[in-house]
């Protein structure tokens, strides 16, 4: 990937023909948009643990019970945010072996409208439905 490349915007990137995709512009932009949503994802870790080690010293019950609740979604918050990082830092990887943007299974484009929304998706949305019903079912 040349390092040169312009940072192309949302708009142009849809616009492109798709004799384009995943070509050097692409790459760089989801590779930008990927460090971005990693900075921002540990930003987001951080403030939640902070706001979880926050003093807790109410003498009100309700207060406390507030402040336990709000540490318990930070903690959710955190939990989910950790296990966005290792799926950034695979795309990432996928970027710079050039297979970014194209599903897993079946090696077929995942689409720009679908990275736009999910940077770090790995399966076209026919295949991510298809792993989904059977992970739905397994549960049940």
């Amino acid at each position: 990937m040349n390092t040169k490349t312009k940072i192309l915007t949302e708009e142009e990137i849809l616009k492109q023909p798709e004799s384009k995709y995943m070509d050097d512009a692409q790459l760089a932009f989801f590779k930008q948009r990927l460090i971005d949503l990693h900075d921002s994802t540990l930003e987001r870790i951080k403030s939640a643990k902070e706001q979880m080690v926050s003093p807790m010293d109410f003498s009100d019950p309700s207060d406390r019970a507030t402040c336990e609740e709000q540490s318990a979604l930070a903690l959710r918050i955190v939990d989910r945010e950790q296990k966005l990082l290792p799926k950034i830092k695979l795309s990432l990887e996928r970027i710079r072996l050039e297979t970014y943007g194209y599903c897993l299974q079946t090696g077929e484009p995942i689409g720009i409208p679908r990275l736009l929304i999910r940077p770090t998706a790995e399966y076209c949305a026919d295949v991510k439905a298809i792993l989904e019903m059977k992970e739905t079912q397994f549960k049940d």
